[in-house]
């Protein structure tokens, strides 16, 4: 299978912002492209009226000043919780934004997304879906533009198979934390261009199987300089991270590792 250059900057700041921001904020992207990232991670899921936002877990507890299950919640409620005080008191006031306002943030920086569409439970299908439909919308100043197109993944074959249906022009990556022996059947089955793998769950061998499939591959969440340049030499096409003031955007051209600069 004949494969394309991976089209976007190789260092990926995990949640928006990696370890310098309250992840998934407007905040965190912010911090993000004042090191000079130009891509960025970030979970999406829908409010109980299906508004499309920001936040990794299934309950607001962790990151919020609130309690109980984003779900459940109306956008409106879900606005008005506080997203930074928790990180540090120089963000309070931060709030879980919608994915257009994302959308808006990424097109005035130039910045590339990885979505990774991250369902309640039971929800999967329309998660999948309408995150799709909002980022064809959102981003559609964008089409054309290999590099700045949206790339969509999920750890959830049937987000991703929903996703798939809503937006077939967006390219689509499975995610795993550990490869299962049928990557390839799965991969195949989405169309996929990305696998999307926690760094341990690669090694050499795998990572070139990987690529003589004719996909990318994206490592997470990488916070080892080390590490980091083994995988890239290995072909790993990009590094997902929390210490982007360690990996910056300029690392593989500083660390002179194989594979294409950002």
């Amino acid at each position: 299978m004949p494969m394309q250059d991976w089209p976007y900057p190789r260092i990926v700041a995990h949640r928006g912002g990696g370890s310098l921001a309250p992840e998934n904020t407007l905040e965190a992207i912010d911090a993000g492209r004042a090191l000079g990232l130009r891509m960025i991670e970030f979970d999406a899921k829908l409010a109980a009226d299906d508004t499309v936002f920001l936040l990794h877990d299934d309950r607001v507890d962790r990151t919020s000043d609130g309690r109980g299950e984003a779900g459940a919640m109306s956008y409106a409620q879900l606005r008005a919780l506080d997203a930074g005080h928790w990180f540090d008191a120089r963000f309070a006031g931060a709030r879980m934004p919608t994915l257009a306002e994302v959308a808006q943030r990424c097109a005035s920086g130039r910045i590339a997304a990885n979505i990774e569409i991250k369902p309640s439970a039971g929800r999967d299908a329309d998660t999948g879906t309408r995150v799709a439909r909002t980022a064809a919308r959102e981003w559609a100043a964008c089409r054309g533009d290999a590099a700045l197109t949206p790339l969509l993944s999920s750890f959830s074959f049937v987000a991703l198979e929903a996703a798939a249906h809503a937006a077939p022009d967006l390219p689509r990556g499975l995610l795993y934390r550990e490869v299962p022996d049928d990557w390839r059947v799965q991969a195949a089955a989405l169309s996929c261009k990305s696998l999307h793998a926690r760094h341990t769950a690669l090694t050499e061998r795998r990572v070139a199987d990987i690529k003589a499939a004719g996909l990318w591959i994206l490592a997470y969440t990488v916070n080892d300089p080390e590490v980091a340049r083994r995988l890239g030499a290995w072909g790993v096409d990009a590094i997902c991270t929390d210490r982007i003031d360690l990996i910056g955007a300029d690392f593989f051209a500083a660390a002179g590792a194989a594979g294409p600069e950002s």
